[in-house]
């Protein structure tokens, strides 16, 4: 299975932001991809509450979702959504994935459950949780040819939800993300391989690069991580497509070789 996923830098405008992803998904469709994976806030990335509530639209309303559903259609596979801001009340959004059948429906929905609230040590200071409506399910979606467990950036220092995923049967862990440079140099290459290795699962993470709105730096490095933790495909610190051939029998070899997620046992806390 050929797989492709997108790396791009967000800028404040939907439609340019749009363009850029349709193009890139067309080119990896004509290059023999069957899966295209895009980053978390594809739609947009700008600086400040307001500016964000501004611009975020309802799902019924979005001209992301709407675009790449047909885009999904007219070539036929299957598109990872990373994420787009949907307006769920006056205040809040919801940082929302979709899994996109090839005939332009909607699989699955995963709204983002863990959420960034940081003071860094550069002065950045991030509060996802004054605009952002934290979710409340897990979500793992059947494909003919993987099963999804769908997440989203902050939440791969969570390794319980990634757990129970691949207890639930997925076999791809999905982590589109918008990681900020700092963190990204230090946790994000071992925070990814772990998760992978903990549940004999393929990890894919399209990441956002470069530098957004209001001067906001992103890490860029998209990864697909085998079940053994080995890298086989990575993206730089540009905007690009990364490839990767990626063979899904290698998950129950690996769960064969290393059964770890049949021998959790309940335990006390001394």
């Amino acid at each position: 299975m050929k797989i492709a996923l997108v790396q791009m830098t967000s800028g404040p405008d939907i439609g340019v932001n749009l363009a850029y992803v349709d193009s890139c998904i067309r080119t990896a469709a004509a290059e023999g991809a069957q899966f295209i994976a895009t980053p978390e806030n594809s739609d947009f990335m700008v600086d400040g509450k307001d500016k964000k509530l501004a611009m975020a639209l309802d799902e019924a309303n979005h001209p992301f979702l709407q675009g790449l559903s047909q885009t999904a259609q007219d070539l036929g596979v299957t598109i990872l959504l990373g994420s787009i801001a949907v307006k769920v009340s006056a205040n809040k959004v919801a940082n929302r994935s979709y899994l996109i059948h090839p005939d332009g429906t909607i699989a699955a929905r995963y709204d983002k459950i863990h959420l960034f609230d940081v003071d860094l040590p550069t002065g950045e200071s991030r509060r996802e949780s004054e605009m952002v409506a934290g979710g409340h399910t897990a979500v793992v979606v059947p494909t003919e040819w993987a099963n999804f467990g769908l997440t989203i950036c902050y939440d791969v220092r969570f390794p319980h939800l990634y757990r129970t995923l691949a207890k639930a049967g997925a076999t791809l862990l999905a982590v589109p993300s918008a990681f900020t440079v700092p963190t990204g140099e230090m946790h994000w290459h071992v925070l990814l391989r772990a998760r992978a290795i903990e549940n004999g699962a393929f990890v894919i993470a399209p990441a956002q690069c470069g530098t957004h709105d209001g001067g906001r730096k992103t890490y860029g490095h998209s990864l697909v991580i085998d079940p053994w933790g080995r890298i086989i495909a990575e993206g730089g610190t540009e905007p690009a497509l990364i490839y990767a051939d990626i063979d899904m029998t290698e998950v129950a070899r690996f769960r064969q070789a290393i059964p770890s997620l049949t021998h959790d046992r309940d335990f006390l806390l001394a």
